[in-house]
């Protein structure tokens, strides 16, 4: 197992960042004692992912609404409208 330094990523800290529970979707939660601010390492948001927006002008294409790509896609429905303005 290789260990691997993790830095705040508000601060920059390396030496003061614990674990400090877990998010809804099981990631761990890191808390840096520098500047008392918490955070995840790896923060993912699917509806940055360029797949996801691919598929999302796709569906709209295909004639599916907003609220339904928004579910089967598991993001808001307001990242589907964000989209959908910008093409």
């Amino acid at each position: 197992m290789v260990y691997e330094a993790v830095k705040c990523k508000h601060c920059g800290s390396p030496a003061s960042v614990k674990r400090h529970g877990i998010t809804p979707l099981g990631k761990p939660r890191l808390r840096c004692y520098s500047c008392g601010k918490t955070f995840v390492h790896q923060y993912v948001n699917r509806g940055y992912e360029p797949a996801i927006r691919k598929q999302i002008i796709e569906m709209a294409l295909n004639g599916n609404g907003i609220r339904e790509t928004a579910r089967v896609l598991k993001i808001s429905t307001s990242t589907v409208i964000k989209y959908l303005k910008k093409t």
